[in-house]
């Protein structure tokens, strides 16, 4: 199989390919392996190789529903025993290797998958693109000199490009959603409790931070959230399941939608006309579809929004990096931190356990009024970003000329679609249903009521067949 053919399926098609015994488990792996080598010099997607890939891939059951197919996790909060994992920074770089899988490491191994490596991230995730001092910027793929978004943007960088076709990725304000609107692929933001973040966290970035995977297809997304959606073992929260597959509700028509659309974005966002274009476009395919489309935004302070996520960011920031610290016996510096994480840093250290209860009190009354809108509307149709992918360098993490709340306010002022269904817990999905006049992918996000990834499945179904997407960037 050569690399046109291999990226041309995926993950399913793959996973067929080897129940039908046309390809190998071990044919597959070369192949992705020949890719990395051929493609990841350009792009900087995956950052290491897991170097026992093999041994741990011949101890997996045969019954997974992607059994054999190439896969790679994001190098945060994820991990896997005996692996290290960097998080993207200088400080933690060789000093943690965690003991054992996490939950969610251990559901997508059940599913079948062979972990093959780590992807780029920016340090400690906290970036809405993937430029680390420590590895150096990852590349869109369907432009080099373009951020392919954050936090998941190695991930995604390595999807579009073809090098796997399903990857793990994780969200705390976007980084799910983002990357794949810059890098043109489905990215679905689960409910808070969908899938399992143990068993170091019971509720990271408090319930802010969900973990899943970027993909080419609707159907890989929703097979893979079959594969490892549940409750953890220890779980304070259970949500309730599924009633049926959701690969069946990928085939399944959506009931005529109340569909809200609304390019009102936090931090006064100004929404580029190419973007603004694609929302158009999509609402008036949704309308063609049967569904009913009106102008409408929910309601809420933004203020008391951004005071809670901005106590919740720096402070679970400062969690991990004393952890780190103490582990390593360093000091948190200059040297080993970039400058608006080493700030971030500073002010979550400083913050008291009165800013973390008024930050819950202040988060409660935000999701409680948005709650509200979903009452009368089925979904809300948004951009992912104000703009296209933005040329790497803009969102340097390294500039010291921010303190912790210029930098919060830069970092999603670029991204301000994304974070409001992180506090509120409610499912949202970018859906790569639009390009630039130059072929740049803009992603349109759809947020559903908390809990109903099912709608979402089913209306994204409908437009991937309605509007089909370029599934591999051009080589």
């Amino acid at each position: 199989m050569n690399l046109s053919e291999y990226a041309g399926y995926d993950g399913l098609g793959l996973a067929e390919l080897v129940r039908t015994k046309q390809v190998t488990p071990s044919e597959l792996a070369a192949t992705a392996l020949t890719a990395i080598d051929t493609l990841n010099p350009a792009l900087n997607a995956v950052i290491g190789l897991i170097p026992d890939w093999e041994a741990r891939f011949s101890a997996l059951p045969t019954g997974g529903a992607f059994h054999g197919v190439p896969f790679l996790i994001k190098d945060l909060v994820l991990h896997l025993a005996g692996v290290p994992c960097d998080m993207g920074s200088r400080m933690v770089k060789g000093r943690f290797v965690a003991p054992i899988d996490t939950d969610l490491a251990t559901r997508f191994k059940a599913s079948g998958v062979n972990i093959l490596g780590r992807t780029n991230t920016p340090e400690m995730g906290f970036n809405s693109t993937t430029e680390p001092v420590l590895y150096g910027p990852s590349r869109n793929p369907w432009d080099r000199g373009r951020s392919t978004g954050g936090s998941s943007g190695g991930s995604a960088a390595a999807v579009a490009a073809g090098i796997v076709p399903i990857a793990h990725a994780n969200d705390g304000g976007g980084s799910i959603r983002i990357p794949a609107s810059n890098c043109g692929l489905v990215g679905l933001k689960p409910t808070r409790g969908r899938t399992p973040v143990g068993p170091e966290f019971g509720e990271p970035l408090h319930g802010m931070g969900i973990e899943h995977v970027v993909t080419r297809t609707v159907r890989d997304c929703a097979a893979m959230l079959d594969q490892v959606e549940g409750p953890g073992v220890g779980d304070r929260f259970v949500i309730p399941r599924p009633t049926r597959p959701y690969l069946t509700e990928v085939g399944t028509a959506p009931r005529r939608l109340r569909i809200a659309v609304s390019t009102k974005g936090m931090m006064n966002a100004r929404v580029d006309p190419t973007v603004a274009d694609g929302l158009a476009r999509t609402a008036r395919l949704c309308e063609s579809l049967g569904h009913v489309v009106e102008e409408a935004s929910p309601g809420f302070e933004e203020e008391q929004f951004h005071a809670a996520n901005f106590v919740y960011w720096c402070g679970f920031l400062a969690l991990g990096v004393v952890g780190f610290a103490q582990q390593a016996g360093i000091e948190p510096s200059e040297a080993n931190l970039e400058a608006a994480t080493l700030a971030c840093y500073r002010h979550g250290a400083s913050l008291k356990l009165l800013d973390v209860e008024m930050a819950d009190y202040l988060a409660n009354i935000v999701c409680r009024s948005i709650a509200v809108f979903y009452t009368k509307y089925d979904l809300l149709l948004t951009p992912v970003l104000a703009a296209p992918p933005l040329p790497l360098g803009v969102l340097d993490q390294n500039d010291a000329s921010r303190d912790a709340r210029g930098w919060y306010d830069f970092v999603f002022q670029h991204a301000p679609f994304t974070a409001l269904s992180n506090m509120t817990g409610q499912p949202a999905i970018s859906l790569p249903l639009h390009r630039t006049a130059d072929g740049l992918p803009i992603g349109l996000q759809f947020t559903a009521p908390f809990g109903d990834e099912a709608t979402l499945f089913q209306l994204a179904g409908q437009l991937e067949l309605a509007a089909p997407w370029p599934r591999v960037a051009p080589r």
